[in-house]
């Protein structure tokens, strides 16, 4: 039977009565957080209070608690055991035999950075500072990802990195990579072009300090760790204008779909916790001990002497920092973390100090970071990430410099 139009309309407004019902919606208390959280006037506020948090649970937890259990673990039983039971030990690092200084190092260290041992200031760095950090930090970012605040972030940081050519997305990637570069530029498959996975890529390698530095910088230069932070992350903006103008490639709008807010569940965030840290123990570990085995064999045979005092016009002169500190940088190639830690061996201003930390922080990002961005750019992408990282150690170290200088720190 063919109905007319009049006729249809019947049958379906009959149909309808049958099967839909109508309510008045109802918003619960996770709906309304949601709009709240992704509008800028509230969302911006709630942001900071959000990663504020974040990383006060990241110092407080990872950098004060944990550590200040490890760190006797070090300073009373294990380095005291390897000063006595290493042989070769004399008065002084240049009367100890070859190996008791790569394996032990400096005999008369007064903090377990300063001895610059293999066994020594390479595990103290790796399981006493390190790992707490790397916990703490993975601990926070497991609890955001399950709890559905990460992609409502993308969406409020989306005008800020539209302003660079990146999508608000690039703010996950960038927060991975307070805790690790390497997953950081993992993360950067979800941007949409090949421009924007170069920018991030190369702003990552840069500017961004992992986890394992945050924690060793911590040490270092304690008072300063906010103002070193602040000056990175404006770098990291102003050279991504940069990137964006000369980098070519489209840098389409975000579409991003938003889970709605749930409440983690903790053996999920224990699983994802211990599936990172298991990890770090398995790459980074070894990486520490075999860069400082390396650095210290250099040392011991001339070579970082040597590249110290042939570079020693640029270190004095345009850095304003001594020859010395191309051990820390040589260093930097292997472990970032590592080679800030060498900067408290070496006799410093505090000015310093705070533009020492600034050159290792964007210098060649650590081996493993430079073999993820070639696994996943390719080698013309990593040789020309090398080339924005030279012009950028050399124009941000230097206005580090001159801001230090002005300061008059």
């Amino acid at each position: 039977m063919t109905l007319k139009g009049d006729e249809r309309w019947e049958l379906i407004d009959e149909i309808t009565r049958k099967t839909v019902r109508l309510e008045e919606d109802k918003q619960s208390l996770l709906d309304i957080v949601g709009e709240l959280t992704v509008r800028p006037t509230t969302g911006l506020p709630l942001a900071i209070a959000v990663l504020f948090g974040f990383f006060s649970f990241f110092y407080t937890f990872g950098l004060s608690f944990l550590m200040m259990l490890l760190d006797p673990l070090f300073k009373d039983l294990i380095i005291p055991w390897l000063l006595e039971t290493i042989p070769g030990r004399g008065p002084t690092l240049e009367e100890c035999s070859f190996i008791f200084s790569v394996l032990v190092g400096d005999p008369n260290a007064l903090h377990s950075f300063e001895y610059l041992g293999v066994l020594t200031s390479g595990l103290y760095t790796a399981i006493g500072v390190v790992l707490p950090a790397v916990i703490a930090f993975y601990m926070m970012m497991a609890i955001l990802e399950d709890s559905g605040y990460m992609p409502r972030l993308a969406v409020l940081l989306d005008t800020v990195f539209n302003k660079i050519g990146l999508q608000g997305f690039a703010a996950v990637p960038m927060l991975l990579s307070f805790g690790c570069n390497v997953p950081g530029v993992e993360a950067t498959r979800n941007l949409e072009t090949k421009k924007q996975r170069f920018m991030m890529v190369a702003l990552l390698g840069i500017f961004i300090p992992c986890g394992a530095q945050l924690g060793v910088m911590l040490q270092v230069v304690p008072e300063h760790l906010g103002f070193i932070l602040l000056y990175l992350v404006v770098s990291f903006f102003i050279a991504g204008v940069f990137l964006s103008e000369f980098t070519p490639g489209r840098s389409p709008e975000m579409i991003l779909d938003i889970p709605p807010y749930r409440m983690p569940q903790w053996g999920n965030i224990c699983i994802k916790t211990w599936h990172n840290v298991v990890g770090f123990l398995g790459t980074a570990v070894p990486m520490v001990l075999i860069g400082i085995l390396i650095v210290n064999i250099l040392y011991l045979v001339g070579v970082i002497t040597w590249i110290g005092s042939v570079l020693s016009p640029l270190f004095l002169g345009y850095f304003g920092v001594p020859e010395e500190t191309a051990m820390p940088l040589v260093m930097a190639f292997l472990r970032k973390d590592v080679a800030i830690a060498q900067i408290t061996a070496i006799t410093m201003t505090t000015a310093q100090k705070i533009i020492a930390v600034t050159l290792v922080s964007i210098y060649f990002p650590c081996l493993a970071t430079f073999i993820m961005v070639l696994k996943e750019e390719g080698m013309i992408s990593l040789l020309k990430t090398i080339a924005i990282l030279i012009v950028c150690f050399f124009v941000f170290g230097g206005l580090m410099q001159g801001i230090v200088t002005i300061l008059g720190i």
